[in-house]
C-alpha cells in the first residue's frame, strides 16, 4: 500500500466529514477501503504463516518430545 494511497484515504475520510463526498468519491474511497482491507489481511496471514512454520519447525534438536518453542 502506498503513501499516496493512505493519504488519499485520510484526505476522503476528512472531505466526507466535512462536507461530504460525490457519488464518485464514494466509489473511490469504498474501493481504496477493499484494497487497505486486503493490504492488512496479507500481513496478518504471513504473520500467522511464519508464526506457525516457527513453531512447528521438524529439524529441531532439543530434545524435547512436544516441541513448541523457536530456535
Amino acid at each position: 500500500m502506498s503513501e499516496e494511497m493512505i493519504k488519499r484515504i485520510n484526505e476522503l475520510a476528512r472531505i466526507k466529514k466535512e462536507i461530504g463526498l460525490t457519488p464518485e468519491q464514494e466509489q473511490e474511497q469504498k474501493q481504496l477501503y477493499r484494497q487497505y482491507i486486503e493490504y492488512i489481511k496479507g500481513g496478518v496471514r504471513a504473520a500467522l504463516d511464519k508464526a506457525q512454520a516457527q513453531k512447528a519447525s521438524p529439524s529441531c534438536s532439543c530434545g524435547h518430545p512436544n516441541c513448541k518453542h523457536s530456535h
